[in-house]
């Protein structure tokens, strides 16, 4: 088991930043890829962006590349989502998740956050 805690949503103003993380704990050691991913209101959950474990690489929705940036401390088992330029359609629950595969798809995740609101008003 995994167990995933997000911190660091709120409300921000068009513009503005935010930075998310995720700390994870248990049997992390077979984990191969984290990521973030949101769910606005009546839409479904989609990929944010994608950290591969053992080589670090990363991979952003086309809606947020340039703006948003994911990290990780390796040695803290956690993860970062940094946030700039928000927008309002950025506004959704923010959800952390780990999987055993090298994938992007939301099924093949594992484990999974309680989730973080975070609210971009215009």
């Amino acid at each position: 088991q995994v167990q995933l805690v997000e911190s660091g949503g709120g409300l921000v103003q068009a513009g503005g930043s935010l930075r998310l993380s995720c700390a994870a704990s248990g049997r992390t050691f077979n984990v191969y890829a984290m990521a973030w991913f949101r769910q606005a209101p009546g839409k479904e959950r989609e990929l944010v962006s994608v950290l591969y474990w053992s080589g670090g690489n990363t991979g952003y929705a086309e809606s947020v590349k340039g703006r948003f940036t994911m990290s990780r401390d390796s040695a803290k088992n956690m993860v970062y989502l940094q946030m700039n330029s928000l927008k309002p359609e950025d506004t959704a629950v923010y959800y952390c998740a780990c999987s055993t595969y090298l994938s992007t798809i939301p099924g093949e995740y594992n484990y999974w956050g309680q989730g973080t609101q975070v609210t971009v008003s215009s």
